[in-house]
C-alpha cells in the first residue's frame, strides 16, 4: 500500500507541476517500500539521493514560472523551497554518515511537507499562473 496516492486535490491545473508532483509522490513512496522491506542502506541512500535531486529540479521548474510571470509571493515560495532542501540535505549527510537512520518520522516530515506546500503554497500560484495562459 503507497504511502501517498495522487488525487485531484493535490492538482495545481499545471501539468508539468502535476506531472512532477506525482512524480515526487512515486518517489516518496518508493522510498517508503524500501524502507518497509527492510533494504540495504545503500539502497535507501540511492532513492534518498533521487528524491533530493528530483526535487531540486521540480522547485526550479515552479520557480522558472512564477519568475517568467512575476509571480508577486515568489520569494516567500523560494524561502519554503530553501529551507526544505537544506533540512533534507542536512538528514542525508546525517544518513551517509550513519548518524540518522530512516525512521518514519522522516518520511512522515516528508509526505507531511509536501502535502501541506502542494495544498497552500502551490495552489496559491495555480490559480495565478493559469490566468497568464499556462496550463
Amino acid at each position: 500500500m503507497p504511502l501517498i496516492a495522487w488525487t485531484d486535490e493535490y492538482s495545481v491545473n499545471i501539468r508539468e507541476i502535476d506531472n512532477q508532483h506525482r512524480g515526487l509522490f512515486a518517489l516518496l513512496n518508493k522510498l517508503f517500500d524500501a524502507k518497509g522491506s527492510n533494504q540495504e542502506r545503500e539502497i535507501l541512500a540511492g532513492i534518498l539521493s533521487e528524491l533530493v535531486e528530483y526535487t531540486e529540479t521540480h522547485f526550479a521548474t515552479e520557480e522558472r514560472h512564477m519568475k517568467l510571470y512575476d509571480y508577486p509571493d515568489l520569494a516567500s515560495h523560494i524561502k519554503e523551497h530553501e529551507a526544505f532542501i537544506q533540512k533534507v540535505a542536512d538528514f542525508q549527510q546525517r544518513f551517509e554518515d550513519g548518524k540518522a537512520g530512516l525512521d518514519i518520522s522522516i518520511l512522515n516530515f516528508l509526505l507531511s511537507w509536501l502535502k501541506n506546500h502542494i495544498q497552500g503554497s502551490d495552489k496559491a500560484f495555480g490559480p495565478f499562473l493559469n490566468e497568464k495562459g499556462v496550463s
